[in-house]
């Protein structure tokens, strides 16, 4: 009875020590499913970083120049956010179409600061001679400028009663006066997006219902 319980303490006592020298053959204890995981990632990351921000930039590049080539030929679905709407593009055709003053505004003034420029660095001319001829050179761009606003002011009231005309139930856009005016005053292969009406070519407007 006595050699029964020892041979089965002997038994019990050596199982660990097999279960051990098995778990030994690796000298570590096996990953988890998750510690794998995680180690299988991080090697990945800073390319993946690099490849999104890759594809990111292409994908701004390829924006920039849909939108280039849309203010070159018009295509409405790629300008950009201030030229969308058939409001915008009314008011853009019918400037288009006009000979306005204020269009000679900018070259006018570059003109003029060039003139003052070298008036400023001519010396040897007389200083009674060249502060008046500022002052009139001075005084001749504010009045240009004031004939400009006023023609807008004058411009943007014909052209507003045009778009109610064309698009009765279509709100007019906030700033729409100051995009009628700045295309105004700039000469006309400066404009942007670029002219798609020729001189006198006059976009059609709805007659009104009686």
């Amino acid at each position: 009875m006595f050699k029964r319980e020892k041979k089965e303490t002997a038994a019990s006592s050596t199982q660990p020590v097999a279960h051990t020298g098995a778990g030994t053959k690796k000298g570590r204890p096996t990953p988890t499913r998750k510690e794998a995981q995680r180690r299988n990632d991080r090697p990945l990351v800073p390319a993946d970083r690099k490849e999104a921000k890759r594809q990111a930039k292409e994908r701004r590049n390829a924006q920039f120049q849909r939108e280039q080539m849309a203010l070159e030929t018009g295509d409405e679905r790629f300008l950009p956010l201030r030229d969308k709407g058939r409001v915008r593009r009314f008011v853009r055709d019918w400037v288009d179409a006009r000979w306005s003053f204020s269009e000679f505004l900018m070259p006018i003034m570059l003109l003029f600061l060039v003139a003052m420029m070298t008036l400023s660095l001519w010396r040897t001319l007389d200083q009674v001679i060249a502060s008046y001829v500022m002052i009139s050179v001075t005084s001749a761009m504010y009045t240009l400028f004031a004939i400009s606003i006023i023609e807008g002011i004058v411009v943007w009231q014909r052209l507003k009663r045009k778009i109610r005309d064309r698009y009765p139930n279509d709100e007019i856009p906030k700033g729409t006066w100051y995009y009628c005016f700045s295309r105004m005053i700039m000469a006309r292969r400066w404009r942007s997006p670029k002219p798609q009406k020729a001189r006198g070519e006059f976009p059609t407007v709805k007659a009104k219902k009686s």
